[in-house]
């Protein structure tokens, strides 16, 4: 995959980051988004490269706000190869507890934020014959009880099945990648198992997947540290 353009949402930290600045320094262009215009100038200035990567606000549940994002990098680098729709988060509360108010940002981010990517994405990306990759999760493969969060991934999951049925047809790829237990931001407060992989193989699995040749669509990677029971 040389010099192309890959478009990361949520990348101002954790496997976005991390996957950003692999690419980076594998020579590609890159343009990040994040909610939060402090963090993401701090990204930028940290990681540098600004002949090659480009940082924008953006809100990944907001349909203008991501339409806005997926043409500004095509106008700023000249095309689309790829789309990373890695942007979402998790609530600590279940259903049964916790406060319901606090849920619809969550299911916003994870399950309307991948479509709205898909749909602004998907005509830039049957140009270059690029690839669209969801981040899934364990959690979308495996339920637990009460758990919205889980839910939300397997709402991924069966996205990510019904685009490649549509964007196949377009010479367009689809990759799920569901990560395991990741020591990130993710964890905050409550602190990852010490078993829980770095966020760089699941960057490395993006990547492999972005690097597929011309007629290659892989469709599922799902990435466990050993010693994950679930």
């Amino acid at each position: 995959m040389a010099g192309k353009t890959v478009l990361i949402t949520g990348a101002t930290s954790g496997i976005g980051a991390h996957t950003a600045r692999l690419l980076l320094d594998r020579g590609h262009r890159v343009a990040v988004t994040g909610r939060d215009e402090r963090r993401l100038k701090t990204f930028l200035d940290e990681t540098g490269r600004p002949d090659r990567l480009l940082g924008l606000a953006a809100d990944a549940a907001d349909w203008q706000a991501t339409e806005s994002v997926v043409n500004r990098t095509v106008e700023h680098f000249g095309a689309l190869d790829a789309a990373v729709a890695n942007a979402g988060f998790m609530s600590g509360d279940s259903i049964g507890a916790g406060d319901p108010e606090s849920w619809a940002p969550m299911v916003l981010a994870n399950v309307l934020g991948p479509a709205l990517l898909a749909h602004a994405a998907l005509p830039h990306l049957e140009s270059t014959g690029g690839r669209l990759v969801l981040i899934g999760s364990v959690a979308g493969l495996k339920n637990s009880p009460g758990n919205l969060y889980s839910a939300t991934k397997w709402a991924v999951t069966g996205l990510a099945e019904n685009l490649r049925l549509h964007a196949t047809t377009r010479g367009i790829g689809v990759t799920l990648v569901n990560p395991g237990m990741i020591d990130t931001p993710f964890w905050q407060g409550v602190g990852a198992p010490s078993y829980a992989l770095p966020p760089q193989p699941i960057a490395e699995a993006i990547a492999f997947a972005l690097d597929q040749p011309a007629g290659v669509d892989l469709n599922t990677l799902t990435v466990r540290p050993v010693g994950q029971p679930v």
